[in-house]
């Protein structure tokens, strides 16, 4: 249950780092946004939730490729 608990503080720092202005952010702030994104991405990708967003992501890749297709 910890890595739940990890990923939940750090939905939270990254909604509260994308809300400010763009204007205001540094190259190292966007840097530091980046590599806490891809924190909480490895961090869910093992639960449902991050199983279940993975699925629901190939499942609209293949409907984009197939409505593209001949």
């Amino acid at each position: 249950m910890l890595t739940i608990n990890v990923a939940v503080l750090l939905a939270v720092i990254i909604v509260l780092r994308l809300r400010r202005r763009t204007q205001a952010r540094s190259r190292l702030d966007e840097k530091l946004t980046v590599v806490i994104v891809l924190v909480f991405g490895v961090l869910i990708a093992p639960t449902a939730f991050g199983e279940a967003i993975f699925d629901a992501a190939g499942q609209i890749a293949q409907g984009v490729t197939q409505s593209s297709g001949p």
